[in-house]
C-alpha cells in the first residue's frame, strides 16, 4: 500500500519541476532564446492549416529533463 507521505512529496517534486521549467521558458522567451523554433523543427504551412512538429526542441527537453531527474535519484 502506497503511503500518503510518499504521493505528498511526488506530488511536491513533480510541481517544483514544473515550476522551474515554466521560470525557465519565462527567461528564454525574454532573452530572445530560439526555443521552439531551433533548426530541425518542422513546420507545415499549406492555405488554412499550420502543423508543427518540434522534433529538436522536444530532443532537447527530454535530454533536459532526464538528467535533472537522473541527478535527483542520486542525491536521494
Amino acid at each position: 500500500m502506497v503511503h500518503l507521505n510518499y504521493i505528498g512529496k511526488m506530488l511536491i517534486t513533480i510541481g517544483t519541476v514544473l515550476i522551474v521549467v515554466g521560470v525557465l521558458m519565462i527567461l528564454f522567451g525574454k532573452t530572445g532564446f530560439p526555443f521552439g523554433r531551433l533548426p530541425g523543427d518542422i513546420i507545415i504551412r499549406k492555405k488554412n492549416v499550420v502543423v508543427y512538429f518540434p522534433l529538436v526542441t522536444s530532443l532537447i527537453l527530454s535530454v533536459l529533463i532526464s538528467l535533472i531527474l537522473f541527478l535527483i535519484s542520486k542525491f536521494k
